[in-house]
């Protein structure tokens, strides 16, 4: 049996709640784990609130920082980039973070080349793993699915990582947002150290003009199939988190974020389960259809061989020709009408 969803809830699912309300909020939803941001006004970490002080109150409410997002433009490394990140990094260390989200450039005036951005990109994790492992940290590299991001797909990701030779400090962020606006099937659950949820509902919005703002708590309504992104990272052995990250005004300025992430997680766990179901009844249903194609290649062989067998007995055999019927005389073969013949004309020389 699967082990249950382990949920976190990313700061942007709570954006304006002073960090003890929110740490008390995510508690009574039983939930572990949380991520904050470097990116939201007027809470931590931009409100100055010292590492130390937001790492006892997660403590004291039984709560995993994750994860830090994020290191924006991470993969344009230079001596800013390396400043912003080991700001970060110390931050990190004082409340306690296991990971830095790293995001990368997404600007339409990104003229790189693609030959260029991965170069980039091997530079800055070749830069960053240093830094990263003398802290204990966890780079979480976050593909954006958009498609002027310059590290827009999981597979490009990989690529440098392991070019690196890297096999401990990176790992991947599986968003599912992003993953179907990249249009990518590949999954890459041994590398995974994070998966990111959110719904998108709007009918009316294409694909390509999703934007963060269409970014919902996942629902009934939900049009990116996070529950089957979900059910094959589980499936193919992720045991991580699943973060909450919503950006959508709607969800930032709701009152009643408590009961609306209860009954998201409440959706998502039931319709994750129900994949499952679903695909154990196709595999129980492909089992079947190849035990009644087999019977039936069976039973063909056996009414071919019936056949043959009774056309092969009824087929007239040299004996049966030979056997006269009852009341006849018995007809010698033609050798013996030779021998009688033969000895015949010798007995008259």
């Amino acid at each position: 049996m699967t082990a249950p969803i382990a949920f976190a809830i990313n700061r942007m699912s709570v954006p304006r709640l002073p960090f003890a309300e929110f740490a008390a909020l995510v508690q009574r939803l039983g939930v572990a784990a949380i991520e904050i941001r470097n990116d939201l006004n007027g809470v931590e970490m931009e409100d100055g609130t010292p590492g130390e002080t937001v790492g006892a109150l997660a403590r004291q409410h039984g709560l995993v920082i994750r994860s830090i997002n994020a290191l924006q433009r991470f993969e344009q490394f230079d001596a800013t980039r390396e400043q912003e990140a080991a700001a970060m990094i110390a931050y990190a260390q004082a409340c306690g973070a296991q990971a830095l989200v790293l995001c990368p450039t997404n600007s339409r005036r990104d003229a790189r080349s693609p030959e260029q951005r991965h170069t980039d990109l091997v530079h800055a994790l070749r830069s960053l793993k240093p830094m990263l492992d003398a802290a204990g940290l966890t780079g979480l590299v976050e593909p954006l699915g958009f498609e002027e991001c310059a590290v827009r797909r999981k597979s490009q990701a990989v690529r440098a990582i392991r070019e690196i030779g890297d096999t401990s400090t990176f790992r991947l962020v599986h968003d599912t947002f992003h993953h179907h606006l990249a249009g990518e099937d590949q999954f890459f659950p041994e590398l995974t150290g994070l998966i990111h949820i959110s719904g998108v509902e709007d009918t009316a919005v294409t694909v390509g003009d999703m934007r963060d703002g269409h970014r919902v708590l996942v629902g009934e309504a939900d049009r990116l199939g996070n529950a089957p992104q979900i059910r094959r990272l589980l499936d193919a052995g992720y045991q991580g988190f699943c973060s909450f990250e919503p950006f959508a005004e709607e969800i930032a300025a709701a009152t009643d974020i408590g009961p609306r992430l209860s009954q998201s997680m409440a959706w998502v766990r039931q319709s994750v389960a129900a994949v499952a179901q679903h695909r154990i009844a196709l595999a129980q249903a492909d089992r079947l259809h190849q035990r009644l194609a087999a019977h039936r290649k069976s039973s063909r062989w056996l009414r071919a061989r019936r056949s043959s067998v009774f056309a092969s007995s009824s087929r007239p055999t040299p004996s049966n020709r030979l056997r006269p019927s009852a009341g006849q005389p018995t007809v010698p073969p033609d050798s013996a009408l030779r021998t009688v013949s033969t000895g015949a004309t010798s007995g008259l020389a």
